[in-house]
């Protein structure tokens, strides 16, 4: 990468979020899914435990085998996640947060604690929005 956000980056200073190519621009669209957020709220309430794959599938209702997998893979790249796999058969993986992880979960909490408090105020803005579209 030759953008000025990834220069910006590799010095340590803030990248250009408005620029597609900018690091903090790629972590965010990384991290602001609703499936990463779920990932490591589920792995932050059984820190220092680390969690089985199978068992993080069956506390994150819907979602799919594959799509965990990407995003644990996403999260282990990160260095957001530790992975261990014990050499059985088949394989059992195993993934905790790392201490970057468990920063990451005290941001989410504090957006996921936003939503929780405004969630009324956006359905009524919704409701109000659609009778709109209605009546119009």
């Amino acid at each position: 990468m030759t953008t000025r956000g990834a220069r910006a980056a590799g010095r340590g200073v803030r990248g250009d979020l408005f620029d597609p190519l900018c690091p903090t621009r790629q972590l965010l669209d990384r991290i602001g899914t609703k499936w990463t957020s779920m990932a490591v709220k589920t792995l932050a309430d059984a820190a220092p435990d680390e969690v089985r794959f199978a068992e993080l599938r069956r506390r994150m209702p819907g979602v799919s085998q594959k799509m965990l997998s990407v995003t644990l893979r996403s999260l282990t790249r990160d260095g957001l996640v530790s992975r261990r796999v014990e050499p059985t058969v088949p394989p059992r993986v195993f993934y905790r947060l790392t201490g970057l992880g468990l920063s990451l979960e005290a941001a989410l909490a504090g957006l996921r604690t936003w939503a929780e408090e405004h969630m009324a105020e956006i359905d009524r803005a919704n409701e109000a929005t659609d009778q709109e579209v209605d009546e119009g």
